[in-house]
């Protein structure tokens, strides 16, 4: 028996693949995994995985770089980190241990890595995804009947912080009638990777129960006088019968000039997010024309807040800062 559908639920149309690659692109792809191998309470296992790969006049492909990043973290307890390591390793990532892989990590990384932001580095997109990776793992313990440890803390804390946690809203009701916010289930979730095309994506470990999943995609190629993009973004979980469903999942398509210097169009639609009100935040992608990629998360940071924006699409527009450093890798390895 499937559990019923939330009659307050949001959209569920999520994408039935993924897109073949282009001649003359690079693609990006990410996942972060959250594994409990301990048991639904115990700690968080973050493992990420990412590749850029260039494509060329064939089916064919370059790997241009891989990272990897695997964290542990102590989820119940200020979901603290307790032990880190990068690929390719970098001296100073242990500076992040002890701190939230929540609040104030980004800053962390920050000050352990500095000057990492600015290379658009696949292992700094890594390191980018975990403070909402971590945020979104939560939805394992309430899939789980363990939604007490989410609590009453996190809601009133997160009240007005994007479309789905507005006053009033779907989250907040759950939170005042129940005391705790309520769990959505998602449509089924369609396999991103294609029989016909295993360089799609990066190796992929099978999911285990209770597992989730932040899958990202990022296309960029030329497109006459401009840099063309094609980023996708999905929050998927296993449940405890093998059934994988999907929480959130966005698709950005979006131009830069043919300098990569500023957004000339940008617009997402949604495939699949929890609450009726969430859509609401995708028009907030439109902000971004105009807008220089140099600095592009900090600025999203600053200025993409409260009800008229989602935190998650918020990520997947911030990742749009290395769209440029992409593209400069595919036209001097073209050259």
């Amino acid at each position: 028996m499937l559990p019923p559908l939330h009659p307050r639920r949001g959209p569920h149309h999520p994408a039935s693949g993924t897109p073949l690659r282009r001649r003359g692109s690079v693609r990006r792809t990410t996942t972060h995994d959250s594994l409990r191998p301990e048991g639904i309470l115990g700690p968080v296992h973050l493992e990420a995985r990412g590749r850029d790969l260039r494509t060329e006049g064939t089916s064919s492909g370059t790997v241009l770089a891989t990272a990897a990043l695997d964290i542990a973290i102590d989820f119940v307890n200020e979901r603290t980190v307790t032990a880190i390591r990068v690929d390719p390793p970098v001296a100073g990532i242990d500076g992040v241990v002890g701190i939230s892989a929540s609040s104030g990590f980004r800053q962390a990384v920050d000050e352990a890595l500095p000057g990492e932001r600015t290379t658009g580095s696949l292992r700094y997109q890594l390191l980018d995804d975990v403070p909402t990776a971590t945020l979104v793992g939560g939805y394992a313990l309430g899939a789980a009947g363990a939604r007490h440890l989410a609590g009453r803390r996190l809601a009133v804390t997160n009240e007005n912080l994007c479309a789905g946690w507005v006053t009033g809203g779907t989250i907040m009701l759950g939170l005042l009638g129940e005391g705790h916010p309520p769990v959505v289930t998602g449509p089924d979730a369609p396999p991103l990777t294609r029989d016909d095309d295993p360089l799609a994506w990066h190796d992929l470990p099978a999911l285990p129960p209770h597992g989730m999943r932040r899958w990202r995609r990022i296309d960029v190629w030329p497109d006459g006088g401009e840099i063309a993009c094609d980023a996708f973004f999905r929050d998927s979980h296993m449940d405890g019968d093998g059934r994988e469903t999907v929480i959130h999942e966005y698709s950005v398509r979006a131009a830069l000039d043919a300098a990569g210097k500023r957004f000339t169009r940008c617009e997402a639609s949604v495939g699949a997010l929890p609450w009726l009100e969430c859509p609401g935040a995708a028009s907030s992608a439109s902000r971004l024309v105009g807008a220089p990629a140099d600095g592009l998360r900090q600025w999203v940071r600053e200025t993409f807040l409260g009800p008229p924006t989602c935190t998650h699409l918020n990520d997947t527009l911030r990742a749009l800062e290395d769209v440029p450093a992409l593209v400069g890798a595919l036209r001097r390895d073209m050259a």
